[in-house]
């Protein structure tokens, strides 16, 4: 029997905004646990704590009481710079924005990570060459992003979110700029990275059609988890 802690840990957690008559609760005693290779599903509607409970997890925001762990250590405890090491080695991101320098090129966007690690120069052109490739786009490495659509640019976000092999890739919204046909192939392509790859997948969406390619749904409502499913094995 293992006893990995899980990649992720909530208890009780709490996240308030202002104070007095304006206090808003946005996360009001969350209990939640994500485990190492789950492909996770976040919904609600606009206010529910959804991305609040992201962009924790993330460590792009602090909660305001309980306990968040990571791999079992206490994030609440790590100071600033910790943090920022925790993310870089541990997780990658891809937003609905798509959120790439215009005026480089596809292989330069995605070795933007490996940059900030001190990857030597020619290491990260290779693992940048290889997320490309992984994603689908031989032969676009040195277009630009106007050169590319919009599918194919949120193909380079997701290179450059899984170019550090992270534990956790975190996806807010992936397909909410995209068309039909683009976020079912991006949506596979999440897919396959977290059953070809063990990447933990954690994504806030709205689309059901999208959140079905998960294997477990959480509903966020008023700041607390309403519902949590797993999806039956096929």
């Amino acid at each position: 029997m293992s006893t990995e802690p899980p990649l992720v840990s909530f208890t009780g957690v709490t996240r308030s905004y202002g104070e007095g008559g304006g206090l808003v609760r946005a996360l009001a005693g969350v209990d939640l646990t994500i485990g190492r290779g789950e492909f996770i599903a976040i919904m609600g509607p606009s206010g529910s704590g959804k991305s609040t409970a992201m962009n924790i997890i993330g460590c792009l925001d602090r909660p305001t009481g309980g306990s968040f762990r990571f791999l079992g250590q206490e994030v609440n405890n790590l100071d600033q710079d910790q943090r920022a090491l925790l993310r870089r080695n541990f997780i990658g991101f891809v937003f609905q924005g798509f959120n790439l320098l215009n005026r480089t090129t596809a292989i330069e966007n995605v070795e933007l990570p490996l940059i900030y690690r001190g990857t030597p120069r020619r290491e990260r052109r290779e693992r940048a060459m290889e997320a490309l490739h992984r994603v689908g786009l031989k032969g676009r490495e040195h277009h630009t992003p106007g050169e590319l659509s919009g599918g194919q640019q949120q193909r380079v976000a997701i290179a450059r979110a899984i170019v550090t092999d992270p534990l956790l890739l975190l996806a807010d919204e992936p397909t909410g700029n995209l068309d039909t046909q683009r976020s079912q192939e991006i949506m596979e392509l999440i897919a396959r990275l977290n059953t070809e790859r063990g990447i933990t997948v954690v994504m806030v969406t709205h689309e059901p059609d999208m959140a079905a390619h998960a294997h477990r749904i959480i509903h966020f409502l008023d700041g607390r988890i309403a519902s949590d499913q797993q999806k039956a094995a096929a």
